[in-house]
């Protein structure tokens, strides 16, 4: 149970739950309003120069733009801050600022029709409100508490990897601070073709088998976006990380849910459940494959619980697919890799210990788009570089959509990572590389807190 207790806390919190909303990379408010009470920061006046409505225009405004407004002034004049601090709801300035539409009056009924709004957004139905995003950050806010829900580390990243962005910023020789190829930096796709030839057991064309997108999240929003089309049907294992929903209902795709079993571990004596485990049962997956499924996502290791699929049981999911039809695709979104505490004995020996690349299993290589990013492996989360890698009929069409997107992910950090991800297979801090150092800087914490949690 402890094995995948602090990755189940880290990422997002264990829970039944049939879907859930990740807490990633909300800023660390509570402290900085802590530092300000205190003295060492100045208060923040982000918006000072905004120009504003004139007293005038204002008494014409909806009731709902008269609300909008004071919230703004108040934000540009520097007044209560603290205020403006204490929630977390959408929609948050890229400073951390938010507008907390509840505590201005705004109410539901107020808000502007959706009738107008465009065809994304009435994809997205009722689903736009304040998520478990803004909801764990202002419990823990108003209460003080450390937030397990944050899926962000709070700490540096590795010496190397800024060491990397440093040199790759001030290397006047290749100077990347300009566009660079838009499917992916040259440097950086050939060092995940090596690495995932590696991995996948066969030789990857970084030109035509990698594409480079901004985080792991714009890889699967495109992923879906070339898969998907009214009426098809995309596999997810609940609990999900709920992002996969809305993003498969922009596509016009329609969610179906395959449940994961939960099996309590049981204490022999007293019968308390003292942890467990969450399992695919094959049955539930066949009960919902059908000819109009487009694609499975596969999330492992998995966000919420923490569980690692087992090589079995992906080899039941390639059997689905193949059941499904040649149209069906299985999305591997396999960002938390390097974070296996404990990974299976028959699996020490992968080049991920404890994880199974999907895209490896026989006759899955065609078939799937295996999805990643550098953030949690190197600690961070805001360089934002994630990429897909897959048979060139699949990669082909992210490619083509990626300039109608962003014409490219940062030049700057893709160097940078281009750079790091050598490094990261040299001894590090008295380990035989950076990734088994991360492992152990996991375990530590994780038996720090099952310790804290039995106490």
């Amino acid at each position: 149970m402890i094995a995948h207790l602090i990755l189940a806390c880290w990422i997002a919190g264990e829970s039944p739950a049939s879907s859930f909303r990740l807490p990633s990379n909300a800023p660390r408010q509570h402290h900085r309003r802590q530092q300000q009470r205190s003295g060492q920061l100045e208060p923040v006046r982000p918006y000072s120069s905004l120009v504003l409505p004139a007293t005038s225009s204002f008494s014409s405004q909806s009731p709902l733009q008269r609300r909008r407004t004071r919230s703004i002034q108040r934000l540009a004049s520097g007044d209560d801050v603290d205020v403006l601090l204490a929630t977390d709801h959408a929609p948050c300035f890229d400073n951390g600022f938010c507008i907390n539409a509840a505590s201005d009056g705004i109410t539901a009924a107020e808000t502007d029709s959706n009738d107008a709004a465009g065809e994304a957004i009435q994809r997205l139905g009722g689903m736009t409100g304040p998520t478990v995003w803004s909801e764990f950050g202002r419990l823990a806010q108003e209460n003080d508490v450390a937030n397990l829900g944050q899926g962000f580390p709070d700490w540096l990243p590795p010496d190397f990897a800024v060491e990397s962005l440093v040199s790759a910023t001030i290397d006047s020789t290749k100077s990347p601070h300009q566009y660079t190829r838009t499917a992916g930096h040259p440097n950086l796709v050939r060092q995940l073709a090596r690495r995932y030839s590696t991995h996948l057991g066969r030789t990857v064309d970084a030109m035509n088998e990698v594409a480079v997108t901004v985080g792991a999240s714009q890889a699967l929003y495109l992923c879906l976006q070339t898969l998907v089309k009214p009426g098809d049907e995309v596999i997810l294992f609940e609990p999900f990380f709920d992002l996969y929903e809305n993003q498969i209902k922009l596509a016009g795709g329609t969610p179906v849910y395959v449940p994961l079993t939960f099996v309590p571990y049981i204490d022999g004596q007293d019968d308390v459940v003292t942890g467990g485990t969450w399992v695919l049962e094959p049955e539930k997956l066949e009960e919902k494959i059908s000819s109009k499924t487009r694609a499975i996502i596969l999330n492992s290791p998995h966000n919420p619980t923490g569980k690692v699929f087992t090589r079995s049981e992906m080899e039941s999911i390639a059997e689905s697919v193949v059941q499904a039809g040649p149209q069906c695709v299985v999305i591997s979104d396999e960002v938390y890799k390097y974070i296996v505490h404990s990974p299976p004995k028959e699996e020490v020996g992968a080049s991920a210990p404890g994880h199974v690349h999907f895209a490896s299993l026989p006759n899955m290589w065609d078939r799937t788009i295996t999805v990643s990013s550098a953030g949690k492996t190197f600690s961070a989360t805001g360089w934002q570089v994630g990429w897909c890698i897959g048979p060139s009929h699949l990669i082909s069409p992210i490619q083509q959509l990626l300039p109608y997107v962003q014409f490219c992910a940062s030049t700057v950090i893709q160097e940078a990572l281009a750079r790091s991800l050598p490094r990261a297979d040299e001894p590090y801090e008295g380990h035989d590389s950076y990734y088994e150092y991360l492992n152990s800087k996991y375990r530590r914490k994780r038996d720090l807190l099952g310790k804290a949690l039995k106490d």
